[in-house]
C-alpha cells in the first residue's frame, strides 16, 4: 500500500489525538475518530465501512463524555458541594498553566479548595479532592481504553 497525502494526514491525526489522550489540553478521541475517518475515506470506504465508523463515533462519543463525568463521578461519590465541583474545573483549567505538576494538583486543590469554602473542614475538604482527582484518573484510564479499543478496531478491519 502507498502512503497517499490523505493516509499520512490521517495518520498525523490519529498520533496528535493519541498524545490528546493523555493530555488535557487536546480534544484526543475526537483527533483520533477524525483521522480514523479520514484515513477510511482516503481508502474509499472499500475496508472500513460505514457500520465500523458509527461504531467508532459512539466510542468517540463515549471517551468525551468519560472524560467529563470522571471528576464529578469522583466528587459525587464523597458528597461533595457544588463548590467543590466548580473548584475541581477550574483547577483542571488553571493546572494547564503548570505543566504535569498542574495537571496532577490543579483538580484537587481546585476541588478540595471549593469544598473548604462550603463547609469550612479541612478532613472532608481533602476527601473530596482525593477523590475528584481519583475520579478523573479513572475517567483517563477508560478514555484511554476507549481509543486502544477504537484504533485496534479500524486495525482490525482496515487489515482484514
Amino acid at each position: 500500500m502507498i502512503l497517499t497525502p490523505l493516509l499520512g494526514l490521517a495518520v498525523a491525526l490519529v498520533l496528535v489525538g493519541l498524545a490528546g489522550t493523555i493530555l488535557p489540553f487536546l480534544p484526543g478521541p475526537p483527533l483520533v475518530f477524525a483521522g480514523l475517518l479520514l484515513a477510511a475515506w482516503a481508502d474509499g470506504f472499500s475496508r472500513v465501512g460505514w457500520p465500523s465508523l458509527a461504531l467508532l463515533a459512539v466510542l468517540t462519543l463515549a471517551a468525551v463524555l468519560v472524560d467529563f463525568l470522571g471528576g464529578a463521578w469522583g466528587a459525587r461519590r464523597r458528597k461533595a458541594s457544588r463548590q467543590a465541583v466548580l473548584g475541581a474545573i477550574l483547577g483542571s483549567c488553571a493546572g494547564l498553566f503548570f505543566g504535569i505538576p498542574g495537571l496532577i494538583l490543579g483538580p484537587f486543590l481546585g476541588a478540595a479548595g471549593g469544598e473548604y469554602l462550603a463547609c469550612r473542614a479541612l478532613a472532608p475538604a481533602g476527601r473530596v479532592g482525593l477523590a475528584t482527582w481519583l475520579g478523573m484518573l479513572i475517567g483517563g484510564a477508560l478514555r484511554l481504553a476507549l481509543v486502544a479499543l477504537m484504533v485496534l478496531w479500524f486495525a482490525v478491519d482496515f487489515a482484514g
